[in-house]
């Protein structure tokens, strides 16, 4: 198994000088292909900051960023766009979705970027949105669709290009709990059929759907566990959560 994403060292300082924060503090990380990986923190943590850098939205202080082979760590904003519509698909808190397109076509618009010609693209949205179970509901818009199932669009959406990386960020935010169950399945069947998938959260419930957990605190890695690892054992200062390799007690 090859690293998809390898992290080293990496830092993002803001104010450099006396009064610098840095957000990412020596961070080092790598993903293999194929893994499900949950990065967790509470808000200041620094998995934001974290999850704009391996999206290519922003590029480090210092370090370097190798996705899928090439540094991507100090590209141009050109450059970045171009990394982000061929090896990224995103799945946003907010879906994001176009209102006056309908399910169909707010899966084919990231392939049309992607400058693949109608046919194909049409029948790639098709099968994206066929995996997620929305086969019956290609031609409704986002208004005639409930959360859940605007989340699908966007997965499908994320999928449909078989980008080498899916980022979800924060996917369940926005979802009750039956959405919540929905969604994290499709996750998992997605993984499960050899997709890279990280996600952002700062819900342990949410990690713990992961394979692999990793926890970030004040712009550091704090943990970085499996959930097949034994006797792996921690406490959160702030909700007093323990949890019991990846599972909430």
């Amino acid at each position: 198994m090859d690293a998809l994403i390898e992290v080293s060292d990496m830092y993002k300082i803001y104010n450099p000088g006396e009064n610098e924060v840095r957000a990412l503090d020596g961070v080092s990380l790598t993903v293999q292909e194929g893994e499900f990986v949950a990065i967790i923190g509470h808000s200041g943590s620094g998995k934001s900051t974290l999850m704009n850098m391996l999206g290519c939205l922003d590029v480090p202080t210092e370090g370097t960023y190798i996705l899928n082979g090439r540094d991507v760590s100090h590209l141009s904003d050109n450059e970045l766009s171009d990394v982000r519509n061929n090896y990224i698909g995103f799945i946003f808190q907010g879906f994001n979705l176009i209102p006056n397109l309908t399910a169909l076509e707010n899966v084919e618009l990231p392939l049309i970027y992607r400058k693949v010609e109608h046919s194909k693209r049409r029948e790639l949205a098709m099968e994206a949105l066929k995996k997620v179970g929305l086969g019956e509901r290609m031609k409704h818009k986002p208004s005639e669709m409930s959360g859940g199932q605007q989340q699908r669009v966007a997965i499908a959406r994320a999928i449909a290009a078989a980008p080498p990386l899916i980022l979800a960020d924060e996917p369940t935010g926005n979802l009750d709990s039956k959405s919540t169950k929905d969604i994290m399945a499709i996750l998992n069947q997605l993984n499960e059929q050899g997709n890279t998938i990280v996600l952002i959260t700062h819900d342990d419930g949410i990690a713990a759907n992961a394979k692999r957990v990793v926890r970030i605190m004040d712009g550091k890695i704090e943990e970085d566990f499996t959930r097949e690892d034994s006797a792996v054992t921690r406490k959160d200062d702030t909700d007093d959560l323990v949890v019991i390799a990846g599972t909430t007690i």
